[in-house]
């Protein structure tokens, strides 16, 4: 097979078993890439040209560590040129009292969830004021979820650890977003019961956001319409309910403890 700058990484690792130890070696800001979830997501959309910007590398660095494993290597074809993200006019006219900056970064380092901190700052916006939100990824969930709030929106990547995304607010939003979710607990037994030894599980609290949202919605994918997903978790996904919702799923929440929740997922 023959590879150059435009190779897509998916393309790589489908041809070969042994591309994705090859492209981890090269730099470490690759081993995102053995998280299943991570890799379904980034690698069908990435080139070996967008990767080695990522990893600080060269493109030869690339094809030096691709070619023993059977890769034919062209050279001379030069990387497409990257459309330009075109800047919204709410950030072209912005004013610099009109922004308000929550760097959620530290939160996340600690463990924590800034999401009720994030809905803070979203509920006191005035109308035309803008929430720029800066983190290490981007924050697909909140963005879908505020968009649907009216909001509009716009991510701007610096480099891989360093993502910072605008929130515009259009109008005003009422009633202001609730961080807990509408539940009906009593429930729970009854539904478990339903779908007893028809479940499939996930254990979603020793992952890193966001990745818990976008492994449940990966299983969600592939569950048998006769069983339901039973999820552990840290914290109830605000953020992923609206989605269940809209995808036509049902579901029922049991809070453990303050660090410990259970989801069950299915079709009504």
């Amino acid at each position: 097979m023959t590879i150059n700058a435009n190779t897509k990484i998916a393309v790589l690792l489908k041809h070969h078993p042994d591309a994705l130890d090859a492209i981890i070696s090269i730099s470490s800001k690759f081993e995102k890439l053995r998280n299943p979830i991570l890799r379904k997501i980034m690698a069908g959309r990435t080139s070996i040209a967008m990767a080695s910007k990522i990893g600080g590398c060269e493109l030869d660095d690339f094809f030096e560590k691709l070619k023993p494993l059977g890769f034919e290597i062209d050279s001379e074809t030069r990387p497409a040129k990257e459309a330009t993200k075109q800047v919204p006019k709410f950030i072209a006219q912005l004013k610099k009292d009109q922004c308000t900056e929550l760097d959620v970064r530290p939160v996340l380092a600690s463990g924590s969830d800034p999401l009720t901190l994030i809905l803070e700052k979203v509920n006191v916006l005035p109308r035309g004021y803008v929430l720029k939100i800066i983190n290490t990824f981007e924050p697909t969930p909140l963005i879908k979820m505020l968009e649907k709030k009216g909001f509009e929106t716009y991510t701007d990547t610096i480099h891989s650890d360093l993502v910072e995304t605008y929130f515009f607010k259009r109008t005003d939003t009422d009633p202001p977003i609730e961080s807990i979710a509408e539940n009906d607990a009593a429930s729970w037994d009854v539904v478990l019961e339903r779908y007893n030894e028809k479940q499939v599980t996930i254990d979603v609290r020793e992952l890193e956001m966001p990745l818990p949202m976008l492994s449940i919605m990966d299983a969600l994918e592939t569950l048998p319409p006769e069983k339901a997903l039973y999820v552990y978790h840290k914290r109830i996904p605000v953020f992923l309910l609206p989605e269940l919702r809209e995808k036509k799923f049902d579901f029922r929440i049991k809070e453990i403890s303050e660090t410990e929740v259970h989801l069950l997922i299915f079709k009504p």
